[in-house]
Parts: structure tokens; C-alpha cells; sequence
């Protein structure tokens, strides 16, 4: 069952999860930090309170989330049509994966920017630094511990729905383990994509908790 059109199979499933792991949460992260921060400065403790903003953000924040990756994936198909011109395969599948990841990542920041101690502020507005300062200088370089965690549970849960999204023709390894370990009673093929994506998930958990360690001044 093994043959080399397998093995390049697997090989280049390996290769469309990262894609699509990768890409998508940096295409997250661009929209997914600004909203966090914006959500985390406009609270009621926040450095710039402002409850319109944060209720208007807040609630389009917890109605995507509240949507199953599956269903949005679904939904989003004519979007994804307009924007890369196919509803399949490893680019298609950016697009749905980038609107789950967007609120998750804010909400991820969100919780690291609240983290961030009152006083280092107020000491920075004492100093004379402005709020965009605050927010560049203080704010992001005191909560980086906390963003890098936050970066490597993203990672992860990214790589988890880029996975389902095989059901549906995503492409990756999770398309893999549909087509060939499910509809074709292949268990073998169906263990290996497994096995893969629990090393791929292990790998950034590594990687991640090891740079947030080295970051970590406390």
C-alpha cells in the first residue's frame, strides 16, 4: 500500500497543512492584534474606555466565534469563490481558516494586553508618552511572554480546523485522512495523517513555549 505516489502524497499534504497553518495565522495576526488591542484599550479599564466601541467589537468578536468551523467554512464558500476563485484546496481553505482565527487571536491578545500591569502605565504616562507609545512601547513589550503563548495556542488550533476542513475538500493531511483513511477503509493511511498532525502541533508547542521561556524576564 506504501508506494512512492503515497509517500509523495503524504509528503505533499505535509506541505499544504503548513501552508495553510502558517499563512493563515499570519493573515490573522495582522487583523487579529490591532482588534485585540482595540478591544483590550477601549474596556472600561482600558487605557482609552470607550463602551460603544468595545460592545460593538465585542459582540461581532463572540457571534463569529460562536460559529463551528465547519458551518463557517461552509457559509463563507461564495466569499471564498470571490476572493481566490475555487471553494477547495489549500488556498481556498485560508480564507474560512483567517475569519475563525481573526477573533480568537483578538481575544488571545485581548487577555495578554489586560495582563499588563496598571503601574508600568501609569509610569509610562508620568514620562510623558502618549497612548500609541504606551501602546507599542509598554503595552506589547510587557504582554510579549503572554502573545507568544497565546501565538503557539493559535497555531494549534488553526492546524486543528485546517484538518477538519479535509471533509470538505480542504487539502493537507485532514483531506488525506477523509479521502483515503475514511472513504477508502484505509486505517494505516488514516493513523500516519494522525501521527503527523499531533508531531506538527508538538513541534510549535515546542518552539513556542521555548522562545515565550527565553522572552520571560520574570
Amino acid at each position: 500500500m506504501w508506494t512512492p505516489e503515497i509517500n509523495e502524497m503524504i509528503i505533499r499534504g505535509i506541505g499544504e497543512t503548513l501552508y495553510m497553518t502558517l499563512l493563515s495565522t499570519i493573515i490573522g495576526y495582522l487583523f487579529g492584534l490591532p482588534l485585540g488591542v482595540c478591544l483590550a484599550i477601549t474596556d472600561s479599564d482600558g487605557l482609552t474606555p470607550n463602551k460603544i466601541i468595545y460592545k460593538i467589537l465585542d459582540v461581532i468578536v463572540n457571534i463569529t466565534r460562536s460559529i463551528p468551523f465547519l458551518i463557517l467554512l461552509i457559509l463563507l464558500i461564495p466569499f471564498t469563490r470571490l476572493v481566490v476563485g475555487r471553494s477547495t484546496g489549500s488556498t481556498a481553505t485560508v480564507v474560512p481558516l483567517v475569519v475563525a482565527a481573526i477573533p480568537f487571536i483578538a481575544r488571545m491578545v485581548e487577555s495578554s494586553i489586560k495582563e499588563v500591569d496598571h503601574g508600568v502605565i501609569e509610569a509610562a504616562r508620568s514620562m510623558g508618552a502618549g497612548n500609541i507609545r504606551i501602546i507599542l512601547k509598554v503595552l506589547i513589550v510587557e504582554a510579549r511572554t503572554s502573545l507568544i503563548t497565546g501565538m503557539t495556542i493559535a497555531i494549534g488550533t488553526i492546524l486543528g480546523y485546517s484538518a477538519m476542513a479535509g471533509a470538505v475538500g480542504g487539502g493537507g493531511l485532514g483531506d488525506i485522512a477523509v479521502r483515503y483513511g475514511y472513504y477508502r477503509y484505509k486505517s494505516d493511511i488514516m493513523i500516519v495523517t494522525v501521527i503527523l498532525l499531533i508531531i506538527l502541533v508538538q513541534i510549535f508547542q515546542t518552539i513556542g513555549m521555548i522562545t515565550a521561556s527565553k522572552l520571560n524576564k520574570r
